[in-house]
């Protein structure tokens, strides 16, 4: 049976039931602290497993380890733990400081690794559910705050629907091609019958599904609602974690399964993604929350994504791995300047509460120009690389007309990342920010330094990424 692939995911699994387990019989106050400690020393220990572990097939053929889902698992991993670090200090101030939070976010976690190796449509849904129904709970979890709550029942609806379509998907898939391995699914597709209607149903309907969970237009409608109301810790877990395994899923099935027939399904996600580009930067310029703008910015940055995918080729899923590694370090360094927004301990959050920032707070300001020149593609940050490299792998792929959309929505796109640098530097002076926790000045620091020096080291990140996108074909 080979059990030990699964070995990471069995590990994060204990470690959650272990956290509730201790926080059920503890006689502390809040063993917040101790448990994100433990839940931090547990990612760390399961990700040195995985960049150690070997090839195969587990639980007959039902869970899949390659290169593809360890450069995956890695990427979520990381996006996990820069979470709980970041909500060290900021879960204590948002009153969000309960030992379930990190026990809610390893559940998840655990969910979204099994999504990124299924090998089986039962696996994926079993995935898509453990990652998923921990998320509804977390997005309501600061009781106390009505935008919260819903945030938590939007989500929970939303999320409930877009699942129950990917179930019907399935269904269909399971029903025509006669099995629940990928390989029944492959054998059916690549008959040279005519394909049945049922199946390409089925294809459409677990497509339309994982665009809703990245968010994708014009599947996004909760993203901004969800984004604003939830606490910013889950809202920088949102931004990455569901994202990164709902792309590998859509990466592992249309590249395997589903990759005899990209005619089918090439020209939908050409238009979901000049529809995800269009939405999310023309609808960021409007928003004066800063958190539904970063909602926004994650639709069109999905959008990019979608570009190297629509390409079908090893080039667009590695220019779309590309882009996922750059979007992780420029949203979460983002994310964590916005968690370090109080005035007076209080949490505040619209875009104007920037001005002057760069005079009351330059190290902070600093760090957030650096990660909206990055969003906004210029040379020579993280973020330009990402958007040439998909853009590159859809003109081999001659999509012309998609890179011409990409471009100018990139244009228009920076206005929004350049007005967010004008109001720091150049509005008037408003009252400081209260100063940074230290685990926030570390992830800004980290982040940014990354995203300024990503070229050093982007060849043996273009290498693993190339062996992973290999490994897909």
């Amino acid at each position: 049976m080979n059990w030990t692939l699964a070995l990471p995911e069995i590990i994060l699994s204990l470690s959650s039931l272990g956290i509730i387990s201790y926080g059920a019989v503890q006689k502390r106050e809040n063993p917040f602290f101790i448990c994100s400690t433990f839940s931090i020393a547990a990612l760390i220990a399961v990700s040195f497993l995985i960049m150690t572990g070997s090839n195969g097939l587990g639980f007959n053929n039902l869970f899949i380890s390659d290169e593809f889902s360890r450069f995956m698992k890695l990427l979520i991993l990381v996006a996990a733990l820069l979470t709980i670090i970041l909500s060290l200090d900021f879960n204590i101030k948002a009153s969000s400081n309960s030992f379930e939070f990190t026990a809610l976010l390893l559940f998840s976690t655990t969910g979204a690794m099994i999504m990124v190796s299924s090998n089986n449509l039962m696996t994926l849904y079993l995935g898509l559910e453990l990652s998923s129904l921990p998320l509804y709970i977390l997005c309501a979890f600061d009781r106390d705050n009505v935008f919260s709550s819903e945030a938590g029942i939007k989500y929970f609806i939303l999320g409930s629907v877009a699942s129950t379509i990917i179930l019907y998907g399935l269904s269909l898939i399971y029903g025509f091609s006669g099995g629940l391995g990928y390989e029944h699914v492959h054998l059916a597709f690549a008959s040279p019958n005519p394909i049945p209607p049922g199946l390409s149903f089925g294809l459409i309907f677990i497509l339309v599904g994982l665009c809703f969970k990245i968010s994708a237009a014009p599947f996004h409608m909760w993203t901004p609602d969800v984004y604003q109301g939830a606490p910013t810790s889950v809202s920088m877990y949102l931004s990455t974690v569901p994202k990164f395994a709902a792309f590998a899923l859509f990466m592992r099935l249309i590249m395997g399964p589903f990759g005899n027939i990209s005619f089918q399904w090439q020209l939908l996600i050409e238009i979901i993604a000049i529809l995800s580009i269009i939405v999310g930067s023309v609808g960021a310029i409007v928003q004066t929350n800063i958190k539904r703008m970063m909602a926004y910015s994650s639709i069109s940055h999905m959008g990019y994504t979608l570009v190297g995918l629509a390409a079908a080729t090893t080039e667009g899923v590695l220019g779309s791995l590309i882009y996922l590694t750059v979007y992780l370090f420029m949203n979460i360094g983002t994310f964590a300047v916005i968690a370090a927004m109080t005035r007076k301990g209080l949490i505040v959050e619209n875009v104007k509460d920037l001005s002057g920032l760069g005079k009351t707070n330059p190290g902070i300001a600093a760090a957030m120009a650096i990660f909206m020149f990055s969003m906004a593609g210029a040379p020579p940050l993280a973020g330009f690389f990402g958007k040439f490299m998909v853009f590159w792998a859809a003109i081999s792929a001659h999509l012309y007309i998609l890179t011409i959309i990409g471009i100018l929505a990139s244009a228009i796109s920076a206005y929004i990342y350049l007005r967010i640098i004008k109001i720091m530097y150049f509005n008037t002076l408003i009252q400081p920010l209260d100063p940074q926790p230290l685990s926030l000045s570390l992830i800004t620091f980290s982040m940014g330094t990354v995203t300024i020096i990503f070229l050093l080291f982007m060849s043996p990140i273009v290498h693993i990424s190339k062996i992973a996108a290999q490994s897909l074909f």
